[in-house]
């Protein structure tokens, strides 16, 4: 029979061998969703690297190809929108593969589409299924993480999709400064992204309870009154009644604008007539990703550091040096390389660092039994915002050139970081 310090000790022994599987598997959750997003945008973010192309063979105008551009945005918020709510009932585990193997299918249909309505149904099409994964995979992550440790997890997060783009913006110039014709743009990067999906089932469990671990302990308002049970009506109805995260919402959107203004656009700025003598600049566009990926990584970090897990206030720092940085690269003369390459980095760590700010956001304002509803509410509003960078920056292109697209994204920085100031959170 034991005694009772040979219980004590052995109570020890158990939680601190818990202790050490908990950690083990959260971050097995974190990378294996890392490496999952490292190549979801290359069923997304390829459309760019593609338009230059297919403007010249298929005879589109820019302002054409823009519309397609922001169908993807479109419903991919609405996905958004309906996937967030799905993920608080089903995980994150099934809809970040189904979603990311979907992709695949619909980038190669897109591929063999010969008119604009057989490439604008399908790439409308992926929209929704690049939109199962986001939310879900937040929702993952609250349920691995608690409320001290999320910025610096969702930084990561945040981070991998970051580095997504680095992927895509690689694999496009590559291909770009090969002049392989738009039809591989949407064949080739996406394969990668069906092995990560195939991998991320495998190492991946949505919460604790999956492997025989407790739950997480709860953060103040993080959990239910009395572990109750919510609605998919209720959880809507308690996230629209948060004016902070309304305002949050909102903000979201301007640097949104900004963010897909600069992914979508950039390329083709770089492609377009100010640097035809200067082939090898489609190679700066990697500086704007590479700067998206750390400042995603930092902005999540410093918010748990050095402003107490506070996410409004990095975000408005991080949108108000945007603005300054986006009206230098307006007003930089195309030849200095050196120069170009520095503000882009600047500009892609700066619009895209806030990303993990916001998407913590959502379980410390509205509790992360509501995470994943709050996040596709969030997303939604993010991308119909960042739609309207298809055919409002397309038009202004074919107007007035393509420089126009950096003093159109710094009056959005500008409008975002003011929107977020009353949300001390």
């Amino acid at each position: 029979m034991l005694t009772t310090a040979e219980v004590e000790v052995s109570g020890k022994q158990s939680a601190v061998g818990e202790a050490q599987t908990r950690r083990r598997w959260k971050l097995r959750v974190l990378f294996g969703l890392m490496l999952a997003y490292l190549f979801y945008y290359t069923g997304r973010q390829n459309f760019g690297w593609a338009m230059s192309s297919m403007s010249e063979s298929l005879g589109y105008s820019m302002q054409q190809l823009g519309w397609i551009s922001s169908a993807v945005l479109v419903t991919y918020g609405l996905g958004q929108f309906i996937n967030g709510n799905l993920g608080d009932k089903f995980g994150g585990r099934v809809m970040v593969t189904v979603g990311g193997l979907l992709s695949v299918v619909l980038n190669w249909v897109v591929s063999f589409g010969t008119s604009f309505w057989t490439i604008f149904a399908p790439w409308a099409a992926n929209g929704y299924a690049q939109s199962m994964a986001w939310a879900p995979g937040s929702r993952m992550l609250s349920n691995w993480w608690p409320e001290k440790e999320r910025g610096t997890a969702y930084g990561l997060y945040v981070f991998a999709a970051g580095s997504s783009s680095v992927v895509i913006y690689a694999i496009g110039a590559g291909l770009a400064s090969m002049r392989i014709s738009w039809e591989w743009v949407f064949r080739l990067p996406v394969l990668l992204l069906g092995v990560a999906c195939i991998v991320f089932w495998f190492v991946a469990r949505d919460k604790p309870e999956d492997v025989g671990l407790s739950p997480i302990e709860d953060d103040h308002h993080d959990a239910l009154p009395g572990g109750a049970e919510e609605s998919s009506l209720q959880r809507y109805g308690q996230v629209f009644k948060d004016w902070r995260f309304l305002l949050a919402v909102l903000s979201i959107g301007f640097e949104s604008f900004a963010r897909y203004g600069l992914v979508i656009w950039v390329p083709v700025h770089l492609m377009g007539p100010a640097y035809e003598d200067l082939p090898m600049a489609v190679w700066i566009g990697v500086a704007l990703p590479v700067g998206m990926a750390l400042g995603a990584l930092s902005a999540g970090y410093v918010s748990d550091r050095f402003f107490g897990s506070n996410r409004s206030r990095p975000i408005a720092l991080f949108m108000a040096l945007a603005v300054v940085v986006l009206l230098l690269i307006y007003v930089a003369p195309v030849e200095w390389l050196g120069v170009g390459i520095v503000l882009l980095f600047l500009a892609g760590f700066l619009v895209y660092g806030p990303h993990s700010c916001y998407w913590a956001l959502c379980p410390g304002l509205l509790g992360r039994y509501r995470a994943a509803t709050a996040t596709g509410v969030m997303n939604f509003w993010a991308y119909l915002v960042a739609a309207g960078t298809g055919p409002l920056i397309g038009w202004a292109i074919d107007s007035f050139g393509t420089t126009v697209l950096f003093l159109i994204l710094s009056v959005s920085c500008a409008l975002g970081a003011l929107v977020i100031l009353p949300v001390r959170r």
